[in-house]
């Protein structure tokens, strides 16, 4: 089964961080990412995200649908973008280097040059993301959550919700298999509209399914009086270290040598044709 978003306990510093931490290194490094197209910048980014990757010994085969899945989704937007704009590049950087035929879809260097700041944006991001839900457990990223503020009820309510992906994903998949032991065809052999029919038969006994777990923990949560302080104990909460401070400062600086070469740069694009 194909895991989505699920944590992936490993011996590595990056799962030593606190919640916290890989949360607000995470927000930091997508504003870092998003606030520039600086090419060299975001090229360092996305190397530096594939060798976190490395040192957090989670293998790309561990999340490697949703890396399809967002490479599926980059060429898709990219061919579009090409379509219902193809003299984008040529308008930001304001040159026109033609490099294969002629008209308004005339291939240029400007064009392919932000069709490659574009996909390093989102190889610099999802990685970062992908590293944050597989390395953070749910538990004590409410615990991290609720220390820098958050109210606890809220902090809990995504720990469930992170949790609880996993869930749905074991649910999906027994049904799955229950529906393919009574004669449903939802492999390869059949059509893609065969396998679509045969999903969707899958939604309601799995809704219904969820609705009683929902339930279950709803009425086990009233039970123990959640909500009623307006304090709680934690047992996954950790204090900051020596590396969730340095972690944090490296990614503002992340921040600030961002703004830094938009400055530099004049704009929040870097132009090698001038």
């Amino acid at each position: 089964m194909t895991n989505l978003f699920n944590y992936i306990d490993r011996p590595s510093p990056i799962h030593r961080l606190t919640g916290a931490t890989k949360f607000l290194c995470l927000l930091l490094w997508s504003f870092a990412a998003m606030s520039t197209y600086d090419t060299r910048f975001l090229t360092a980014l996305a190397v530096l995200s594939l060798v976190l990757f490395r040192v957090s010994r989670i293998g790309l085969r561990d999340v490697k649908f949703m890396l399809g899945f967002t490479a599926v989704f980059l060429v898709i937007n990219s061919i579009f973008i090409y379509l219902f704009s193809p003299r984008h590049g040529t308008e930001l950087y304001g040159t026109c280097t033609v490099i294969l035929g002629s008209g308004r879809y005339a291939l240029t260097k400007e064009q392919l040059f932000y069709h490659l700041n574009y996909f390093l944006k989102y190889l610099a991001t999802i990685p970062i993301v992908l590293l944050f839900v597989s390395t953070t457990n749910p538990s004590e990223f409410a615990a991290s959550l609720n220390k820098l503020g958050v109210k606890y009820s809220v902090a809990y309510s995504v720990a469930l919700a992170l949790r609880y992906i996993p869930d749905v994903q074991q649910e999906y998949h027994e049904i799955s298999q229950a529906q393919q032991a009574r004669g449903i065809e939802m492999s390869k052999k059949a059509s893609v509209t065969a396998r679509l029919r045969a999903a969707s038969s899958i939604l309601i006994p799995l809704i219904l399914s969820s609705m009683e777990k929902i339930e279950v923990v709803s009425n086990a949560m009233e039970l123990r009086c959640f909500g009623k302080h307006k304090k709680r104990t934690w047992y996954m909460a950790r204090p900051f270290r020596a590396a969730d401070i340095l972690c944090m400062v490296f990614c503002a600086l992340l921040v600030a040598a961002a703004f830094a070469l938009n400055h530099i740069n004049g704009s929040r694009f870097y132009n090698p044709f001038i």
